[in-house]
């Protein structure tokens, strides 16, 4: 059994490149793998290992400068839900693309999951779904607004396009782990929204700690990993990954004739060229041959 930890923490690294090479031989000697972004706002990433080795990379990060306070969600897989590991330096740890944003100076009310149906009850609270369109797709909450965005980074033009849409309206957004909700939120005051929440935790703490029966949440929820979706509980879904768009699909889609696996699915047959498409199934070969050896091919590993 695998532990999987969902981490995040807005802090100020001075030097993310110093921290990078003793953090990547610590998950290396512990056996983690997943993906951890370090920049100059904090950390961000999902790792999966022994728990031991998840203990032993929580209280190294912990250690750092201002990250005593940095909290994980963790769920298990049978699986290794990642075929490698990466500890990269970015710019932003989720990239929205607005460089006066600073979730350590302000961000909205945080909703514990207990009180969240109680607030998107409310007559006057708009509830916007801030993931992209691909998440949304396969679950979000009753009611929750679907901005289609295809990235993070278009989340501001497609506020200030419908921004009308909500006047004299309480705002209330959230996202798979709570980062996205950090950075909109923060962005939502900096535009003279005065009322904004977030789902403290976001949808995985929300799946964890609120029972079915009392639940507002429809369908599975998309994470990055090799579970590719969790439901309540944060039991595995049953959705696979086309791993020629990374997008999810269920066990019917795999039976529809635009189905090619490793090559193509529904959502992108249209998207790729033929040259694409033989690319793909070379490297479809590839992952066949390694899975004939035994051995498990890194590529053919959901959310790598």
């Amino acid at each position: 059994m695998f532990t999987i930890a969902a981490l995040y923490h807005f802090c100020r690294l001075n030097d993310p490149a110093a921290l990078q090479g003793p953090l990547l031989e610590l998950c290396r000697a512990e056996g983690i793998t997943g993906s951890l972004i370090l920049a100059h706002e904090g950390i961000n990433g999902t790792i999966a290992g022994p728990r031991n080795g998840i203990e032993a990379v929580l209280a190294h990060l912990r250690a750092w400068p201002d990250c005593a306070a940095l909290e994980h969600k963790e769920s298990t897989s049978r699986q290794q839900p990642f075929g490698r590991l990466k500890v990269r330096m970015k710019r932003e740890i989720v990239t929205m693309g607005q460089p006066d944003v600073d979730p350590r100076a302000r961000a909205g009310h945080y909703v514990r999951p207990a009180d969240w149906n109680a607030l998107i009850a409310e007559p006057d609270v708009a509830v916007i779904d801030t993931r992209n369109d691909y998440e949304v797709a396969i679950g979000t909450f009753q009611g929750a607004i679907d901005p289609e965005t295809a990235s993070f980074r278009d989340f501001p033009a497609w506020w200030e396009a419908n921004k009308h849409r909500f006047h004299n309206k309480r705002i209330a957004m959230f996202c798979t782990g709570g980062i996205r909700c950090e950075k909109s939120t923060n962005y939502l005051l900096g535009q003279g929204v005065e009322d904004v929440y977030h789902l403290k935790g976001g949808i995985l703490k929300y799946l964890e700690e609120v029972p079915q029966e009392q639940s507002k949440w429809q369908g599975e929820c998309f994470v990055f990993d090799g579970r590719v979706s969790v439901g309540h509980g944060l039991t595995e879904g049953p959705h696979h990954l086309c791993h020629a768009c990374r997008r999810p699909i269920l066990p019917a889609d795999m039976q529809r004739t635009e189905y090619e696996q490793g090559v193509a699915c529904h959502h992108c047959t249209d998207e790729t060229s033929e040259a694409d498409k033989d690319r793909f199934r070379e490297r479809q070969k590839q992952i066949a041959l390694a899975e004939a050896r035994g051995e498990r091919h890194m590529q053919n590993i959901p959310g790598d």
